[in-house]
């Protein structure tokens, strides 16, 4: 559900991305919404990592998970303080968009959306350091994802991954799984589409192009699975997929 691929950027340098007037005001609660889609195995670490974040945070978070066609046991993992909303889309667009739809629908700027995926797991900083971008004046935060394990890959492709990645400024990443904003910014643009695969970039981008002011956070961090078949189609599986890929077919051509 992340890609790792640059996309549209807008220059923020890194020295002044907290140095602006506050343009939005206050955030008063914050709603965090999950897709899932058959993750009973990772599914707890997730929520783990979540309770440990909204516990850094002095404003009440809700986690809102969308069970998108589960046939898993992920609907019995347990979920004290989570709200569950149950759907058959097949979709993490779709997913998302419900998610928000259902639990945000009347929320103004004084709330503050995020989402991340159920493979994932926040830092225990991800909404803290969030609020301090929102506060700061930016209507998005785009963070950077790092992967748990590289046991299932081969040395190169981990190297090639974190040298094409780059950081060190506007970093320029859009991942499903590490994306904040205000809850006016989101729909103003109508929110997540109905994408199957790059419903996050196409979301910053409409936001962007909407005039919001995006902030490329380098110290908002959440790592994620690095399994070779993942849950949408051209998302961060297949990416590392690519990325070996390319390796080997450069080795046998040496």
């Amino acid at each position: 559900m992340t890609d790792s691929r640059p996309r549209d950027r807008v220059l923020i340098p890194p020295a002044d991305r907290l140095e602006v007037a506050d343009s939005g005001g206050a955030v008063a609660r914050i709603l965090v919404v999950v897709p899932v889609r058959n993750e009973e195995r990772l599914l707890p670490a997730c929520l783990s990592a979540l309770a440990h974040a909204a516990g850094r945070v002095e404003v009440p978070v809700r986690v809102q998970l969308v069970l998108d066609g589960c046939t898993d046991g992920s609907a019995d993992v347990p979920t004290s303080n989570v709200a569950v909303l149950h759907v058959d889309e097949g979709n993490v667009g779709a997913a998302r968009a419900l998610g928000f739809a259902h639990a945000g629908a009347n929320c103004a700027g004084e709330t503050w959306f995020a989402t991340t995926d159920a493979d994932s797991e926040v830092d225990e900083r991800w909404l803290q350091a969030q609020l301090a971008y929102a506060h700061a004046g930016n209507d998005v935060v785009a963070g950077i994802v790092g992967v748990r394990s590289w046991a299932d890959h081969a040395a190169a492709t981990r190297q090639r991954y974190e040298k094409e990645y780059g950081t060190g400024g506007a970093h320029g990443h859009v991942h499903g799984a590490n994306l904040g904003f205000r809850a006016d910014a989101y729909w103003r643009v109508d929110g997540f589409r109905h994408l199957r695969t790059g419903e996050d970039v196409d979301l910053v981008s409409r936001m962007v192009a909407g005039g919001a002011r995006i902030a490329w956070a380098e110290d908002v961090l959440v790592s994620t699975s690095a399994r070779r078949v993942g849950r949408a189609p051209q998302g961060f599986a297949a990416h590392l997929r690519r990325l070996e890929n390319t390796y080997r077919a450069q080795s046998r051509s040496a």
